[in-house]
């Protein structure tokens, strides 16, 4: 029996304050009141709560009810979410829209068979090397100290393929590791640079788009259950619309992120196009990695590829 009256305790590592928290926050008064009370959602952000695997851990045992994450910390839930994050795959945006109009239903359909209610889908953007000395080439990330999050071994295997020893550490613990040496490059998205203030501790940015990255408002199925059926069309309601206006906002301010590290005196480094067959061949040869693995199903494989060959052939036209 749905409970009358709850408070749904949701956390994330993003500092108060961003435009898509205020979002979030309005949104969240907005289920109070269309819900009469019933459904009051308290949000954690900065990273009070913990990292992404600490919220996950607190979700499991109840003391969380959901987190707005980076969507690679859900693996477990549904692998092949990652499919979108699979290296020098995405040419254009307009590929993007496209493929993820055919496939974002299907990353909420497989999160929810395994214990995730997640809404609308949010863009980060392409993420860039951002780096302590210019890389113009994959062979130049040899030897090069790159940043992934620690649970993530999809990210770890994609820049081992690249002949590169991933350090895996906390999100919150990126910033030291610039500080200190112990990492000496990033594959982020300019916008999560500058929010978390990694962009102080870097000197370049490949002009190369790597992977696409975005994140999720996720829900632990059974808590949200304990809302009414019309409490929860209204949480869907809501949320799917504000996270869609946010997954809009962020596309642009990602692109005006790239030039605020241009303007801040980072140096652009262009890609050595006479390499870029190696790298697609050092990307090819992670994604079989993944695939060989069972990390990415060849399904969803063949779906993406299949996509992306419907749009560049209209494109074509």
């Amino acid at each position: 029996m749905p409970s009358l009256a709850k408070t749904y305790k949701i956390a994330t590592i993003s500092p108060d304050g961003l435009s898509w928290m205020k979002k979030m926050r309005a949104g969240a008064k907005e289920i109070k009141e269309k819900t009469e009370g019933r459904v009051k959602i308290k949000i954690y952000p900065g990273g009070v709560q913990g990292n992404d695997n600490t919220v996950l851990r607190k979700m499991r045992i109840g003391q969380l009810h959901g987190g707005a994450l980076a969507a690679s910390s859900f693996t477990r839930f549904y692998p092949d979410l990652q499919i979108y994050n699979l290296p020098l795959q995405f040419r254009t945006r307009e590929e993007i829209d496209f493929v993820r109009s055919q496939m974002d239903q299907g990353i909420i359909d497989g999160l929810a068979k395994n214990g995730m209610v997640s809404f609308s889908l949010t863009e980060n953007g392409f993420a860039y090397i951002l780096s302590k000395k210019p890389i113009r080439g994959a062979e130049e990330l040899k030897g090069v100290k790159v940043w992934v999050p620690s649970g993530d071994p999809v990210s770890a295997k994609l820049i081992q393929a690249f002949g590169v020893s991933p350090i895996p550490l906390p999100i919150t613990d990126v910033l030291a590791g610039l500080q200190t040496g112990l990492i000496d490059a990033l594959i982020v998205p300019p916008i999560v640079a500058l929010a978390l203030q990694w962009h102080n501790h870097i000197d370049y940015v490949t002009n190369l788009p790597i992977v696409y990255i975005y994140t999720m408002l996720a829900m632990d199925k059974k808590a949200f259950e304990t809302m009414s059926e019309g409490d929860q069309s209204i949480v869907r309601t809501i949320m799917n619309r504000v996270f869609e206006e946010v997954d809009q906002e962020n596309r642009l301010d990602n692109q005006k992120a790239y030039q605020a590290l241009i303007n801040q005196g980072i140096k652009e480094v262009q890609p050595d196009l006479d390499k870029m067959e190696n790298w697609q061949k050092q990307a090819e040869r992670s994604i079989e990695a993944l695939v060989g693995s069972g990390e990415i199903s060849q399904n969803s494989l063949d779906l993406l590829r299949s996509h992306l060959d419907t749009v560049r052939t209209k494109r074509a036209e």
